[in-house]
């Protein structure tokens, strides 16, 4: 076979989606420019949606992604409404609504915090929204007012409908879990409190159980009426990240901060599965396929992954190409240990740029702010009048991104000690100047 056509066919077969992939036959999907936050599954099973770090949501078919883009900064919940619509939120406080077809949104509303997790109603008419804000939104699909649901003293990780739709469940940082009356929205009972922070939650209304996922690593299951503890499935390993069902709620999937994913028979409770998914880093995304023969997953890569549950963990591992944020400090001089630890999730310094939360660096030294054409910038930049040199990097560094671009949707950090701004500054224009000769 042609080198060129060989090639083709590896890519493809890299590529491939649930539903064009052979059944049992590990997969992953790239793309995405940043570690993959939420991943959601249409109910025909044809599609994906992947919420990541790089600011998009991708929708793939047949392997291929279509990049939607409109958030502002990462994206951490997204899901199918319909077969042409999407919910997606993320750090930008934003909830939007997504046309498929032709790949734009509308902005629902927002919250004053980051939004973490996204519920839809079994109806398909109201969204829920979970925020650092303390806060629940209930946003309307079709439109109107937002109402939010306030009790909470600190943030809400996550958020599950009742199946009848009239009540609200929601878990939260200070350690409680909450039932809300939707149509009233007001709190009806403390499931739960009193315990380090709730970061997830699966609900079976009809089996009559909640199970919840900790900060500290618990994994407990709750009888619904008397809160009685059902089964315990906590091991040392924290914290507790996030919680999928298969279609049929017959099984569980739970993945934690340390990259294993644990598979529950929530019939009759007992582990099927613990694997490492993930060789290093977290498990922040997990959905079963369509037809709950697969387990997909993401997390610090720039990639989703497929396994077969017959055969759990073989074919590879997310994390398994080299992240240069993870490298040891000891191998780096300090200049570019600043860049690694506060740049290169969101920015490359190739002229390639990739997708990145962040435009290429570069050229960055007598570039105008705003200068790179291919990225979409904040309006504060686009219209910003300086040219990034050795005082504007150091400015930015020194008084943090907020204060000297107000506006900007750059993650708000410093760099406080002079030396290390220094530092940065001169690997940065040594990195630079290095890839212009090798043009």
């Amino acid at each position: 076979m042609p080198f060129l056509r060989l090639q083709a066919f590896l890519t493809t077969l890299l590529l491939l989606s649930p539903a064009a992939a052979p059944a049992g036959d590990f997969f992953k999907l790239t793309g995405h420019g940043g570690p993959i936050r939420a991943i959601d599954v249409s109910p025909d099973g044809r599609r994906l949606l992947t919420a990541s770090f790089d600011y998009s949501v991708g929708l793939w078919r047949s392997g291929a992604p279509v990049w939607l883009e409109a958030h502002r900064a990462a994206v951490n919940a997204v899901r199918f409404v319909d077969a042409s619509r999407a919910v997606s939120a993320g750090d930008d406080n934003d909830v939007r609504l997504w046309d498929l077809e032709r790949g734009v949104s509308e902005r629902l509303g927002g919250h004053k915090a980051k939004v973490v997790a996204l519920a839809l109603s079994p109806d398909r008419r109201l969204v829920a929204s979970a925020s650092w804000d303390g806060r629940i939104g209930l946003w309307p699909i079709s439109g109107g007012s937002a109402r939010f649901l306030e009790g909470h003293s600190a943030g809400v990780n996550d958020v599950v409908f009742s199946a009848d739709g009239a009540r609200l469940y929601s878990g939260s940082t200070d350690g409680t879990i909450r039932i809300w009356d939707v149509a009233r929205g007001v709190q009806t009972r403390h499931m739960l409190e009193g315990h380090f922070g709730i970061s997830a939650l699966a609900l079976d209304e009809e089996a009559g159980w909640l199970a919840y996922g900790g900060v500290d690593g618990a994994t407990r299951v709750l009888d619904l009426e008397s809160a009685r503890e059902i089964a315990d499935f906590t091991l040392q390993r924290r914290p507790i990240l996030v919680m999928a069902f298969d279609a049929e709620k017959s099984r569980l999937a739970v993945g934690d901060g340390e990259g294993f994913i644990k598979v529950i028979d929530s019939r009759a409770w007992t582990v099927l599965r613990d694997f490492r998914a993930a060789l290093r880093g977290p498990v922040w995304a997990l959905a079963f396929s369509a037809d709950g023969q697969d387990i997909l997953a993401g997390g610090i890569d720039d990639a989703l992954y497929s396994w077969p549950l017959a055969s759990l963990g073989a074919g590879g591992l997310m994390g398994g190409s080299e992240r240069s944020f993870l490298r040891d400090p000891a191998s780096m001089d300090n200049g570019e240990r600043q860049f690694q630890r506060k740049c290169s999730i969101c920015h490359t310094l190739g002229p390639e740029g990739l997708r990145r939360a962040g435009p290429t660096l570069f050229g960055i030294f007598g570039r105008p702010a705003g200068g790179v054409s291919e990225y979409k910038y904040s309006r504060a930049l686009r219209e910003a009048a300086f040219v990034w040199n050795e005082d504007t990097i150091d400015a930015l560094f020194d008084l943090g991104p907020d204060r000297f671009v107000p506006g900007t949707k750059m993650p708000m950090q410093r760099i406080a000690e002079p030396v290390d701004r220094n530092d940065l500054i001169a690997f940065l224009k040594q990195a630079t100047k290095e890839r212009e000769h090798q043009k």
